[in-house]
C-alpha cells in the first residue's frame, strides 16, 4: 500500500539509551497510575484544551519498545497482516535469501506469488521463528547463525 511503511525499524544505538529509559519508566508509571483507563491523556502545554489520548495498548508497545532500545537492542515493529519480500523475511530470519527460498520452496514457510514474486505473510514468518527459536535463543545478528 502507498504510503504505509512495511517495517519500521531503531538500530541499536541510534536513540540515546538513558533517555529512552527514563520514557520507558514515566510511561511505566503512568500506566500504573491508571490502570482501569483505556487511554491516558496528554498536554503538550498547560491548559490544552484538545489533549491526546493515546490508548492503552500503544502505550504499552511504546514502554516495551523504549525498553528494548535502553538495553541498547534494536527494535522492529511489522504490521500484522503484511506481505513480506523475501529479502524482507529473510531479513527478519536473518538468513541469506537463498536460504529462505529454500524454506519457502520446501514447504516450510507458505508464501504466495505475485506475478514471479514470492510474498510471506509477518504470521506465517513468525509462526516459523517461534518454532526455530524459542524464547531468548534466538541468534544475535551478524553471527551467521542460520537455523534448519
Amino acid at each position: 500500500m502507498p504510503g504505509i511503511h512495511v517495517k519500521f525499524s531503531v538500530n541499536p544505538g541510534s536513540m540515546d539509551t538513558r533517555k529512552a529509559a527514563d520514557a520507558a519508566g514515566r510511561l511505566e508509571e503512568i500506566l500504573r497510575r491508571h490502570p482501569g483507563e483505556s487511554g491516558v491523556r496528554f498536554t503538550a502545554d498547560p491548559g490544552d484544551e484538545n489533549p491526546l489520548v493515546l490508548p492503552r495498548e500503544a502505550l504499552l508497545l511504546l514502554a516495551h519498545v523504549l525498553t528494548q532500545v535502553a538495553r541498547g537492542r534494536g527494535v522492529s515493529v511489522i504490521p500484522s497482516g503484511a506481505e513480506l519480500t523475501t529479502q524482507q523475511a529473510a531479513d527478519v530470519l536473518r538468513v541469506s535469501r537463498p536460504y529462505l527460498i529454500s524454506l519457502l520452496e520446501a514447504g516450510l514457510i507458505p508464501y504466495r506469488l505475485v506475478g514471479r514474486h514470492r510474498r510471506v505473510v509477518t504470521e506465517d514468518l513468525m509462526e516459523y521463528a517461534h518454532g526455530l527459536w524459542p524464547e531468548g535463543n534466538r541468534p544475535s545478528p551478524g553471527n551467521g547463525t542460520e537455523r534448519p
